[in-house]
């Protein structure tokens, strides 16, 4: 069964664009240190799991570009931490800030709204996925 996730980063970390511009747009997620998202990469994500990757940290903070997964979580070099290997699919011609997320009643129930939601990566349902797709308007690469 195909799951739906949304995945942080700090934009002058690592950007959607960064992820574009990377050979194949694939890259490895690895850096995360909370148990929780660790487990979700190890445990959950699965191969064609589609992600929405979000800016973190900045001030317009929101959905810049979709993802997918493409190889299921490994382990990062000889640690008890894991990452897993997404490439970009999608840029969304008009990024869906935070601002515009929580205008919209029928994502309310995103984690990335609630107060003290930090994890870096968070599940979404189908249908938030699917809203938030079609609010930014994808570009396909």
């Amino acid at each position: 069964m195909k799951r739906y996730w949304l995945m942080k980063s700090e934009p002058d970390v690592f950007s959607f664009d960064h992820l574009a511009k990377a050979p194949k747009r694939t890259t490895s997620w690895e850096g995360v240190r909370n148990y929780q998202a660790r487990n979700f990469m190890r445990d959950t994500f699965r191969k064609g799991d589609e992600v929405l990757f979000y800016h973190s940290n900045t001030e317009d903070a929101g959905i810049y570009g979709l993802a997918e997964v493409v190889r299921e979580g490994y382990p990062e070099q000889e640690s008890p931490w894991c990452m897993v290997d997404i490439r970009a699919t999608a840029k969304l011609r008009e990024p869906v800030t935070r601002a515009r997320l929580a205008a919209d009643s029928r994502l309310k129930g995103m984690m990335v709204l609630k107060r003290g939601a930090r994890l870096s990566i968070q599940p979404v349902t189908p249908e938030e996925f699917k809203i938030v797709s079609a609010l930014g308007k994808p570009e396909y690469l």
